[in-house]
């Protein structure tokens, strides 16, 4: 059911072998996608084979799954594998790849300075009820003795 070729033939554009499916549409293998033009096949013909949605943010079709996610390896948007696409929102990872949620405590894995005071929030402060937000800084949260704040999930683990 799919397209193969010659690699290295006088002329690997054209298909050695060409099958078709039910409905008479012609697939192609994901490892084919450089093919395309080529073969004049439209750019959004999916693997008859594959399984994965296309992304949701970037519409890409070279979604693999990584254990309980579906990765995007062209944007870096990744979801649960048992989530609708629409319904995922919003998945964020802390240092070790834990999946943080609204109103985790959170340990910070590094002293981080924080801009406008000589103050520094030091390495293993507990914060408790974090809040999830899109963007660079993509936990919203208060330190005692510092006041609300946005940090980065890189800088912090799940308590």
């Amino acid at each position: 059911m799919l397209y193969t070729h010659k690699v290295g033939g006088s002329n690997p554009s054209s298909p050695t072998s060409e099958s078709r499916d039910r409905s008479g549409d012609a697939a192609v293998s994901c490892v084919c996608y450089h093919l395309r033009a080529s073969l004049a096949i439209p750019p959004r013909k999916r693997c008859i084979l594959s399984e994965t949605p296309t992304c949701p943010t970037c519409g890409s079709e070279y979604v693999y799954d990584d254990g309980v996610l579906y990765v995007c390896p062209e944007c870096g948007h990744d979801w649960p594998i048992g989530a609708d696409a629409g319904l995922a929102g919003l998945v964020v990872h802390d240092a070790y790849g834990n999946v943080l949620n609204d109103g985790d405590t959170v340990t910070l894995i590094k002293d981080l300075k924080v801009k406008g005071t000589s103050s520094a929030a030091k390495i293993g402060t507990k914060v408790r009820n974090i809040r999830l937000v899109e963007g660079d800084h993509n936990i919203d949260c208060k330190i005692a003795g510092i006041g609300a704040i946005s940090l980065k999930s890189e800088f912090v683990k799940r308590a």
